[in-house]
């Protein structure tokens, strides 16, 4: 989708079309742009651009909280257009859909004609504001590079018939997956440049990810069609970006509180438990702290609010802290419950729940019926942002 979260609004909101929107994740001055218009995008504003700079940019823009619940909303609404219109097999995120192609669909010409009236479907059924890119490709790696080369309303195709040329001008870094770090391990391997990457030996590519998806990323760029393979959770975490009335670090550690509730609930909804709790405090003057502790396998949010509040304690007496920009906390070592090993000394029978388990799990029904915060463990400040209004 182009735009998404500043499309929507324009679509609700007649008067903000053809003029320049930006959707702020901090209501504040010091805050920055999660998303722009394509108006606003033609002065320099995008991603990142803070609030300051997009003013200066783009002296007539309009700013606007974030509203994530109803991009959500938006989204599902797209989602059900693609998916009664051709085969939605993943929504990717809040503004990307994976489809996949069958029957006249699988030519290139039948594809070019699916997404013509994909775009027809959810102008007329979703809003004439919501636009997309669509890319075609025999992977989903190529399509979603395809998807990138033409905005807005765009439609490319990418296959073993045009590559590598159709994206010899990008950077390496241009391509998803390629981080900074895997660019500096290319250029080490005298990798430079996208021809040289396509060209690469796939199981030189292994040796040089020191992973196997080395190999599939390269067999993918070349236009192999490999599926997905579903991963497994590694943890749960939050973290949060803290609004100027949130920076003392007596405010931020009540944040902290009200984060480690929100991923202990997740972990519990997953079914799984978690060894090992990290805290990571990064300070407005620069510089991060971040230490952990590993635990008996649990899902009690009690045992790691005290193991929350612990590292503050070491935080604290290693050097009073300034003013917080974010924190962020982290469940790790994680299993599923079904999977634990009882204790002899508690005594805990294999996947029994724990007296403050079973009372975390009596607040997570009380909570799912009068809603979060209904009630909590102790005092927390909750910090609703990006992901949480609307």
């Amino acid at each position: 989708m182009n735009s998404f979260f500043a499309s929507v609004e324009q679509q609700l909101n007649p008067a903000l079309r053809g003029r320049p929107v930006a959707i702020t994740a901090v209501d504040s001055e010091s805050g920055a742009c999660v998303a722009a218009s394509y108006e606003a995008k033609a002065f320099g504003v995008k991603t990142g651009t803070s609030v300051r700079d997009a003013r200066r940019l783009c002296p007539g823009i309009t700013f606007l909280p974030s509203r994530h619940r109803l991009y959500v909303r938006f989204n599902l609404a797209v989602a059900d257009v693609l998916d009664r219109h051709a085969e939605l097999t993943h929504i990717r995120s809040v503004d990307e859909f994976q489809l996949a192609l069958s029957g006249e669909a699988r030519s290139l010409s039948g594809a070019v004609d699916l997404v013509t009236s994909l775009k027809a479907a959810v102008a007329a059924e979703v809003g004439i504001c919501l636009r997309f890119s669509a890319g075609i490709g025999p992977n989903h790696l190529l399509a979603k590079i395809a998807g990138k080369l033409e905005k807005p309303d765009g439609c490319r195709w990418l296959s073993p018939d045009n590559m590598p040329e159709a994206i010899a001008h990008l950077s390496l870094d241009d391509l998803p997956g390629i981080s900074e770090a895997m660019k500096a391990r290319l250029y080490r391997a005298r990798i430079f440049d996208i021809p040289s990457l396509y060209a690469l030996d796939p199981r030189h590519a292994r040796l040089i990810w020191r992973s196997v998806e080395g190999e599939r990323f390269v067999r993918m760029l070349q236009g192999m069609e490999i599926p997905l393979i579903a991963t497994e959770r590694g943890g749960f975490g939050n973290s949060k970006v803290l609004a100027p009335e949130f920076r003392d670090p007596g405010r931020a550690y009540h944040v902290g509180r009200w984060l480690v509730e929100k991923a202990s609930a997740r972990l519990r909804r997953d079914g799984r438990v978690a060894a090992r709790f990290s805290l990571t405090v990064s300070f407005l003057s620069g510089g991060t702290w971040a230490r952990n502790v590993s635990c008996f396998p649990t899902q009690d949010t009690a045992i790691f609010l005290r193991l929350h509040r612990a590292l503050w304690v070491r935080l604290w007496r290693s050097a009073r802290p300034g003013a917080i920009i974010s924190l962020g906390v982290h469940l790790g070592d994680v299993d599923l419950l079904t999977a634990r090993q009882g204790d002899l000394l508690l005594p805990l029978a294999p996947t029994e729940l724990t007296r403050g388990e079973q009372v975390s799990k009596a607040l997570d029904q009380i909570n799912n019926r009068f809603g979060d915060g209904a009630i909590r463990f102790g005092i927390n400040a909750p910090h609703p942002g990006f992901f949480e209004r609307g």
